[in-house]
């Protein structure tokens, strides 16, 4: 028998409490806002800790262990997380839509029901405002969930919580993967800052065959199907994400021609949020022709003067992330590099021989990350199923 649906506000608290932190200035409080919620892991990470003076006017969602998240602004990104037992009684932004559970229904049913694509899609159909698109709490509460008996739920709950420590599990494992790169280089040619090995350093243009070249602009009307385009969200920690999900965008041959990625290209984000600017990744075989966007740089790299694989390695250490930081234009929210600022970077330069041995281990790596990207694809497929079975 398939479970009624009823409404959110039906099974969870009406009021769940506020606190105003500025009333006790010198007590600690730790503050959750919309960025402490990890949309991916759909946890909070980035909480932080501050004096009730400094606490700002939006800090005003009284919190308790098992309650249930909820980002108003911008539904689609579906910021959701389940409050742990170590933030229990600390304060969240009013930016949040706080589901407390009652007697009838699981904390942790209403966290996944949370996640599911019908209760995503619900929430972007009613969402205002074209810059920065929001519900309001009643959207909220207004979803239909459906309700079995508590004891199904627990098997539900069960079943979904397997799924998701897979995943989990999975992401775990690409992490760690991804330190080892980063660890081989410092160990093989020592601390990019101090070059204990004393290796030449050199501007990152004597290693290029041609100049650093900005990526191809279109307009928002061009896109849709066609040629594939690398985008600033099309890579993360040095890793292209699956090809099929990249976006599509009709070009003439021309363009094509002058924007095709090749395989050892290298990309470098000139322009982003300054956490992410330099962002890099090198690309390695693609199924089919690809371009890249005009928010970002192509580097190519002489063969004869260093490996693709060993320059990718340089652009993530401290020494590059230094000469970033130090040349980057800052704007409102965001900020840039030119194509000096990226020929001058100083890299270390050992020779061929040890580059081609860390190359090695380097392709060796990604081919692991590669597949490991494919299970965590699986994993979050099984996971989205799952919800999607049990919550229609």
């Amino acid at each position: 028998m398939t479970a009624p649906r009823i409404a959110l506000r039906e099974v969870v608290e009406a009021k769940t409490g506020t606190m105003n932190p500025t009333a006790w200035p010198d007590d600690p409080i730790t503050y959750v806002d919309v960025t402490a919620v990890d949309n991916k892991t759909k946890s909070i990470s980035g909480a932080r800790t501050m004096r009730g003076a400094e606490a700002p006017s939006r800090a005003r969602r009284l919190l308790r262990t098992g309650d249930v998240l909820v980002s108003t602004v911008r539904p689609n990104l579906n910021a959701v997380a389940l409050v742990p037992d170590s933030l229990d009684g600390n304060v969240a932004s009013t930016a949040f839509c706080v589901l407390r559970a009652t007697p009838r229904v699981l904390p942790e049913y209403i966290y996944f029901f949370v996640q599911s694509a019908g209760f995503v899609r619900g929430l972007e159909r009613l969402a205002k405002g074209a810059l920065y698109p929001a519900v309001t709490e009643a959207c909220v509460f207004d979803q239909a969930i459906p309700l079995p008996s508590i004891e199904k739920q627990r098997r539900i709950v069960d079943m979904l919580l397997c799924a998701q420590r897979a995943l989990r599990m999975r992401r775990e494992i690409r992490e760690r993967t991804g330190r080892l790169l980063p660890a081989l280089h410092t160990n093989t040619f020592g601390d990019s800052l101090a070059n204990p090995k004393h290796w030449p350093v050199v501007p990152l243009e004597s290693l290029l065959r041609t100049s650093p070249q900005n990526g191809l602009y279109k307009h928002k009307s061009t896109y849709g199907d066609g040629t594939p385009i690398v985008r600033i969200d099309s890579f993360r920690d040095g890793a292209l994400c699956e090809p099929a999900s990249l976006k599509r965008l009709r070009l003439d041959e021309d363009e094509a021609a002058q924007y095709t990625l090749a395989e050892g290209d290298i990309l470098v984000n000139r322009v982003n949020s300054a956490e992410h600017l330099g962002k890099s990744v090198m690309i390695r075989t693609l199924p089919e022709p690809t371009v890249f966007e005009s928010n970002m740089m192509r580097l190519v790299i002489d063969p004869e003067r260093a490996f693709p694989q060993y320059v990718f390695s340089a652009l993530q250490t401290a020494r590059t992330r230094q000469h970033f930081a130090l040349n980057a234009k800052r704007a409102v929210n965001q900020a840039s590099l030119n194509q000096k600022d990226l020929r001058t970077v100083p890299i270390m330069l050992p020779p061929l021989d040890k580059q081609a041995a860390f190359a090695r281990y380097a392709d060796f790596t990604a081919s692991a990350r590669g597949m490991e990207a494919a299970m965590i694809s699986k994993a979050e497929a099984t996971l989205a199923s799952l919800l999607a079975k049990v919550f229609g």
